[in-house]
């Protein structure tokens, strides 16, 4: 399953990729905004990461305007791990490599058509284990320490 949440500024984007998990089957929740009226990203992003964070949903997706914002605060959750991205090749690599759980994407800066291809290559991509396993592990000991 996965969980979805926007700003105002990625609502219409939103809306598009919702319209891609009904066409696919594709399980989701969306957690907000409802509308393009002006909103406070960080509590969507909070509801997002609190759902993958404690499993209620496999991976999620944030939309805002660049991305970055939302990924920020998913990122001060104890075991999420979000990649903005920008195009397939680093929604990718942000699950082989870094085994990210969450999404970032911007709706200022992609197409719908690249966003649904970024979104369908993180769904699709597993993560590679191996010696990135490794690395992922050490990111955990970094938040175990860091994060109190």
């Amino acid at each position: 399953m996965v969980v979805i949440g926007s700003d105002h500024g990625g609502y219409k984007l939103k809306e598009e990729v919702k319209k891609y998990f009904e066409e696919a089957g594709i399980e989701y929740e969306d957690v907000g905004a409802n509308s393009e009226k002006s909103v406070n990203y960080p509590e969507f992003a909070e509801k997002v990461a609190k759902k993958v964070q404690n499993k209620q949903a496999e991976t999620g997706i944030l939309i805002c305007r660049s991305g970055i914002g939302m990924s920020i605060v998913a990122n001060k959750f104890k075991g999420v791990r979000c990649a903005p991205c920008y195009n397939e090749t680093t929604a990718k690599f942000s699950r082989m490599h870094n085994d990210a759980n969450i999404l970032g994407l911007g709706a200022d800066y992609i197409s719908v058509n690249e966003a649904i291809c970024i979104v369908r290559m993180f769904l699709a991509t597993p993560f590679e284990g191996g010696r990135h396993a490794e690395r992922v592990n050490l990111i955990s000991e970094i938040e175990n320490k860091n994060m109190k």
